[in-house]
């Protein structure tokens, strides 16, 4: 049975995130609108999680000392299934550039939001604090209820894990492994990047999208959290080898935090290696900003694996998306049709080499696009394991067909190209009188796409014969972000290793037998 040495108080403001149209810094849905040769026998199903009485942790004799002048506060101890853990809880705000140290049998907790400098506004300025936080692999972050990580503008972080010791950001239940199961969510808030880049659907009225006028904010704190800016090469730092498990908080209402949230996150941000487990909401939600992100994986998210809005350039390879059955609503939901669908900068998304895998517990459809937005699928596949999620659906002609325009930062119709579907129903109605034949009609204006595949997928996202026999499109001339692939998919022949070490298991997907599931810890 686990032993808590010392029981948390928990301080937790009511935060709220922005809220400035449909789909805003919080998400709550639509609302109904390598080769690796497949096995000969099924994939096996994950074992049940070992429920050890005690574990070789052995909790540190005592919190490090950091240059921050707040330091770290002293919590005691608390014992779950991988042993006996220090905790050391972080200050409300790093006011000077900080290292968290990786520590054995040490974890470090936010109590409440707590924030990485503060907000610097939309330019840059000889008052910016430049405070930089420094995670090293290994460290391990817990929070509980409303805590979340901010990092304001004119401040960066930098979590850089490994591929064999991998930043985790969890709940504090993660430790203890009191009330922790395979479909635990929600139990803390999440992070969230805040930069300067262009974003829309401004607070201020009468504010030009796109232009430093142009902020959001991360609201119900007892300080304004804003993001938004015009540099669109900002950077918010970096964060390699990072699993968020468990977020999600419902602050109130609808305002809910996922577990990663970027919001005006400029293209001198690198986020590379992340993994999304069990968000109450969102997956990743991206608004505004210039971002390329590669090697994304995202499991159960309650709401969308991958949400984005208000105007983000996104540019994505190399993404797993993978519903809990019976949970989720879309794998992807681009944008929001609120009346400002004709701010700039309009958003454009671009993703290549992505293995969708639905399973929605709603059932409306795989992946919407609305809002205008711009949007690119190539060598990609989607399946849907629930018998009764149509694949595709987009909203407004405008959003299917318009003609590129420069005047108006139009890209064109949607785009899809070496993408192939394994669904009962593979495209649906959309909003503003688009039909299902037209959206049919504009899949089947790509190359190499296929609405009646037949997958052959092993360990559930893994590419077999059928997926390795379509043909490649190449994405280079997406931009110069992309890597020509050999196959289409996130996981195929000389790219079957990336999701490796640093990743961890559960009851929905097994990544690779040598990590922990999701409700334990690694130990080193």
């Amino acid at each position: 049975m686990t032993n808590l040495h010392r029981s948390l108080v928990l301080g937790c403001s009511a935060l709220a995130l922005a809220s400035c149209g449909a789909d805003e810094i919080v998400s709550p849905g639509t609302g109904g609108d390598i080769i690796i040769n497949p096995p000969a026998t099924p994939a096996p199903t994950p074992a049940p999680t070992p429920t050890p009485t005690s574990g070789p942790v052995t909790a540190a004799a005592e919190c490090p000392t950091i240059s921050n002048p707040a330091g770290l506060a002293d919590d005691g101890t608390e014992t779950g299934p991988t042993g006996e853990y220090r905790v050391c809880i972080l200050p409300a705000v790093f006011s000077a550039s900080t290292t968290l140290p990786f520590v054995e049998g040490l974890v470090y907790r936010m109590n409440g939001r707590v924030d990485v400098g503060t907000d610097g506004g939309p330019t840059a300025t000889a008052n910016d604090t430049n405070v930089e936080l420094t995670i090293e692999p290994g460290a391990i972050i817990v929070a509980s209820g409303s805590s979340f990580l901010n990092v304001n503008r004119g401040n960066t972080i930098q979590a850089n894990g490994t591929a064999s010791r991998p930043i985790i950001f969890t709940s504090t239940n993660n430790v203890t492994g009191v009330d922790l199961n395979q479909d635990t969510s929600g139990r803390w808030g999440g992070v969230v990047l805040s930069g300067r880049a262009p974003v829309t659907d401004c607070i201020a009225p009468g504010a030009t999208p796109g232009t430093t006028a142009c902020e959001r904010q991360v609201e119900g704190a007892a300080q304004p959290a804003l993001f938004g800016g015009a540099t669109a090469d900002d950077s918010s730092g970096s964060m390699t080898f990072v699993q968020i498990r468990y977020s999600g908080f419902v602050l109130s209402g609808d305002n809910e935090l996922q577990s990663l949230t970027t919001g005006g996150v400029g293209s001198g941000t690198t986020l590379n290696n992340i993994m999304s487990y069990n968000s109450s909401d969102d997956g990743v939600e991206f608004f505004g900003g210039v971002m390329n992100v590669s090697n994304l994986i995202v499991v159960g998210a309650e709401d969308d694996s991958i949400d984005t809005d208000t105007g983000v350039k996104a540019n994505l390879q190399n993404v797993i998306a993978i519903q809990r059955p019976g949970f989720g609503d879309t794998i992807i939901e681009a944008d929001s049709s609120n009346g400002l669908e004709e701010d700039t900068p309009r958003q454009n998304v671009k993703i290549s080499n992505a293995t969708f895998i639905a399973n929605s517990g709603v059932g409306d459809q795989a992946i919407r696009i609305r809002g205008f937005a711009d949007f690119t699928i190539v060598n990609s596949v989607l399946i849907d394991q629930s018998g009764n999620t149509p694949c595709l659906r987009v909203d407004n002609p405008e959003t299917l067909n318009r003609a590129a325009n420069a005047s108006i930062d139009e890209a064109g119709p949607v785009v899809f190209n070496s993408f192939v579907l394994d669904c009962a129903t593979d495209f649906r109605d959309g909003s503003g009188g688009v039909t299902a034949a037209d959206v049919q009609t504009r899949f089947n204006a790509g190359s190499n796409n296929n609405a009646g595949f037949t997958n052959t997928l092993s360990m559930t996202f893994i590419n077999g014969a059928n997926e390795n026999g379509v043909a490649v499109f190449d994405p280079t001339s997406l931009g110069a972000f992309f890597t020509l692939p050999t196959n289409i998919g996130a996981v195929y022949p000389g790219n079957n290793t990336w999701f490796q070490g640093w990743t961890c298991n559960s009851a929905t997907v097994t990544f690779d037998t040598a990590v922990s599931d999701c409700t334990s810890l690694p130990i080193y």
